[in-house]
């Protein structure tokens, strides 16, 4: 199996044409599991984490930390994710840890264009859940 850094060469092209010729960084994160961060011009606080298991790709954007949800609203935040899942194209809602993703999951065998096609998705939806669920947020 080829490393990831060489399974992903040429996604940054590829994401940069689908979201009209922006520009976008690739940062392999050094550690036990492979993991590559991509950077979007203009979406940099929205990175988007891509790494690799036996059977498959995953990508993934932190959205935002327990301590951002106003606790009030916590249960209610919940429910709505649910509620969400299933209308997020590509994607689906998750924890880890004390934060909240965004998620997709690609086949091992993905090319290149698969996955910056995914990251771009993965990426827009970050952003429309932002703005649908800031009620939620302090």
């Amino acid at each position: 199996m080829k490393p990831l850094h060489e399974q992903l060469r040429g996604v940054d092209i590829h994401i940069g044409q689908l979201m009209g010729a922006v520009s976008v960084n690739l940062q392999p994160i050094p550690g036990e599991v492979p993991v590559v961060q991509v950077s979007i011009e203009g979406r940099d606080e929205l990175p988007i984490f891509i790494t690799r298991s036996d059977t498959q790709i995953l990508c993934l954007c932190y959205l935002w930390s327990d301590a951002e949800v106003r606790p009030e609203r916590r249960n209610e935040l919940a429910q709505t994710l649910l509620e969400l899942n299933p209308s997020v194209p590509l994607s689906a809602f998750g924890r880890i840890g004390d934060r909240y993703v965004l998620t997709g999951a690609l086949s091992l065998d993905a090319p290149a264009e698969q996955v910056a096609q995914d990251v771009a998705v993965l990426s827009d939806n970050a952003l429309d859940a932002l703005d649908a669920l800031s009620e939620f947020l302090s």
